[in-house]
């Protein structure tokens, strides 16, 4: 239900009436009876949410999230860990297994793509549940490969899974948090998936020595099937998705209840400042207001996940191939996880307190500068440590933060949408970034170019997240313009 921006939701230091009456409405049935009957209170959701303090049913939402993305990230993560172990057992070589990693790849674009307009249908919890218990079996069911076929066509049908889920919990997660803290409550939730990966590491270190891959892979199914039934129980459904959606005033109290006890909803209203869309959710993403944000954040997510993964993939062949031993070059690519872990909070604070195009902006202009010095650290240790970490503070932990900037940026009817295709459409990115490495290697360039030309998707990051910026000042300056013709009218 779309209301005039006066009507919402006010805070607790003015009165919450409607400008047309008091608490009651005097109304005349016959000559003889007068009665007065109570109106509702018209309450915006998101507004009720910024104002209260963040509480323990918020709080408890962002951990299960946190959760989701953990066992996103252990079994997104399992199969690189393992692939040596399969290649040794079923006597691959390099060309084989390739198709794996690249069917994995696909699956999470294509379950991206497939899972948010559908949890801008039908609400962000099934689609949730639904994503990860497809993932949890589907990994579970990985483990029973007897050839690398049946491996390739189960690891694409896990990514569907594992596509869906994580833009989703994204997305409940931001709606779910106070405007003044958004970016860095998403940010520090998805570090769950950070964490999940480092686990999947761990987990196969112990479990494939003593019992084999395929026990990496019935951990990494039952994780996930066993935190089906706590979502079915714990997870809430999105309150600003419900008000969207209009007739759930019931379901709408209950939850606002829990984030604030106190509070007299009985005879409330709920409604959002967005106006309920219909179509196509996609087609939304390319209205005349968020035409220029959609391709503006599709090509920051696109550039960064292809720096992120050809790093990620190549960087210790190209320092192991400097004279460094190859247990010392995966601990200084290590250093780019970390710092894109720590780069997810403080970059997320910094969203909160400032512009988050410009921070954003700034950040993947320092990262071009730091990928680029990997080139030229190779001879010392310690400088080359601090530049991988620099580069994956700046780039890994700002492509989390692009991740709070889309949910921040779409209303809630396409929230999902934009969020998941932002993310689907970058995977095509991720492709590239780990076959580009390869490239590169067999054009014999040096590590000087090789890591200047790879800084260069950096830059043009923070020039679209510039342009994204100046488009919303001027589409702001537009509106403001507007308002005041229509107030003098």
């Amino acid at each position: 239900m779309h209301l005039p921006a006066r009507w919402a939701y006010s805070p607790p230091d003015r009165p919450n009436y409607l400008p047309i009456a008091s608490q009651f409405i005097v109304r005349f049935k016959n000559p003889l009876i007068l009665s007065i009957m109570p109106t509702s209170r018209f309450i915006d959701v998101q507004h009720f949410i910024d104002e209260k303090k963040l509480s323990g049913f918020q709080i408890l939402t962002l951990i299960l999230c946190f959760f989701i993305v953990a066992v996103d990230g252990f079994d997104t993560a399992a199969i690189g860990f393992i692939a040596p172990a399969i290649r040794a057992e079923w006597q691959l070589d390099a060309v084989h297994l390739a198709p794996v990693f690249g069917a994995g790849l696909v699956g999470l674009m294509g379950g991206a793509l497939l899972f948010g307009p559908l949890a801008d249908r039908y609400g962000r919890k099934p689609i949730l549940i639904v994503c990860v218990a497809f993932f949890g079996l589907m990994t579970l069911l990985s483990a029973w490969s007897t050839n690398v076929e049946m491996l390739i066509a189960l690891r694409f049908l896990t990514g569907l899974g594992l596509g869906g889920a994580m833009p989703t919990a994204i997305t409940l997660s931001s709606e779910y948090s106070p405007a003044r803290h958004r970016s860095v409550l998403v940010t520090t939730m998805f570090c769950g998936f950070t964490l999940g990966s480092a686990l999947g590491g761990i987990a196969a270190a112990h479990i494939v020595a003593s019992m084999g891959w395929h026990y990496v892979l019935i951990a990494g199914g039952i994780l996930p099937l066993a935190l089906v039934p706590v979502l079915a129980f714990a997870l809430p459904e999105s309150a600003r998705y419900l008000a969207i959606k209009q007739g759930a005033s019931q379901r709408i109290t209950k939850l606002l209840q829990r984030i604030a006890p106190q509070e007299d909803l009985a005879s409330a209203t709920f409604t959002v400042a967005e106006k309920p869309q219909t179509g196509f959710p996609v087609k939304q993403l390319f209205s005349a207001k968020l035409r220029a944000g959609t391709v503006a954040l599709w090509v920051v997510v696109f550039m960064t996940l292809l720096v992120i993964y050809l790093l990620s993939s190549w960087l210790p062949t190209v320092i192991n191939n400097t004279g460094m031993s190859l247990k010392n070059a995966s601990l200084v690519t290590a250093m780019f996880q970390v710092g894109g872990t720590l780069g997810a909070i403080i970059l997320g604070r910094l969203m909160d307190r400032h512009s988050p195009q410009r921070v954003l902006a700034i950040t993947y202009l320092l990262g071009a500068v730091f990928t680029a010095l990997i080139g030229s650290s190779a001879g010392n240790t310690a400088m080359l440590v601090f530049v991988v970490f620099a580069a994956g503070f700046c780039v890994s932990g700002g492509q989390v933060g692009t991740n709070a900037l889309a949910a921040a940026f779409y209303p809630t009817a396409s929230r999902a949408t934009g969020v998941s295709w932002s993310l689907g459409i970058g995977r095509i990115g991720s492709v590239l970034g780990s076959l580009a490495g390869g490239w590169m290697l067999a054009l014999g360039w040096g590590m000087s170019t090789m890591f200047m030309v790879v800084g260069i998707p950096s830059l043009i990051a923070a020039g679209a997240i510039s342009l994204m910026a100046r488009k919303r000042k001027q589409q702001r300056g537009s509106d403001t313009t507007q308002d005041a013709a229509l107030q003098q009218a």
